[in-house]
C-alpha cells in the first residue's frame, strides 16, 4: 500500500468514509479521471439509484487500479461530485464496502450538472501504486 491515513487529534474527526489527510509514497502517482456510472459497454448503471451508481463508479475506479496491479487501498485522494447533497449517507454506505480503514482523503462538491442528465455522481481518484 502506498499511503497512510492521518486524522490528528487536533483536527475534527471525519464523519464518514474518508480521512483528513493521506501521506503517500513510495510508489508512482496514478491519476484516475472522473468516473461515472457506466459499464464497459457504456450503458448507464443504476438510473435514479445513487447506491447503484456509486457502486458502479467505484467498480470502475477499482478496474483502473487493477490494470496497474493496484487496489482500492492505494487510493490516497478522491474528489466526489454529486447532484444532490442529500445522497451523502447513501454514498458513504457504499464507500464502506470499498474502504474499511485507512480511508483516502476526500473532497465532496455538489454540482448543478454532470456530462449526462441521468448521472448522479462522478468520482476521480489519485492513487499511489507500487
Amino acid at each position: 500500500m502506498g499511503k497512510t491515513a492521518y486524522n490528528p487529534a487536533t483536527m475534527n474527526t471525519p464523519f464518514g468514509i474518508f480521512s483528513n489527510a493521506a501521506l503517500a509514497g513510495p510508489g508512482q502517482l496514478y491519476f484516475i479521471s472522473g468516473q461515472v456510472a457506466v459499464d464497459a459497454e457504456g450503458n448507464l448503471v443504476g438510473q435514479g439509484d445513487i447506491r447503484a451508481q456509486t457502486r458502479q463508479v467505484l467498480e470502475n475506479i477499482k478496474a483502473a487500479l487493477e490494470a496497474v496491479n493496484g487496489t482500492m487501498d492505494d487510493v490516497a485522494s478522491v474528489t466526489v461530485f454529486v447532484m444532490n447533497m442529500g445522497d451523502l449517507a447513501a454514498i458513504h454506505e457504499v464507500r464502506a464496502e470499498y474502504w474499511q480503514s485507512n480511508y483516502p482523503a476526500s473532497t465532496l462538491v455538489q454540482v448543478s450538472g454532470l456530462t449526462h442528465p441521468e448521472y448522479l455522481i462522478e468520482i476521480n481518484a489519485i492513487a499511489i501504486v507500487p
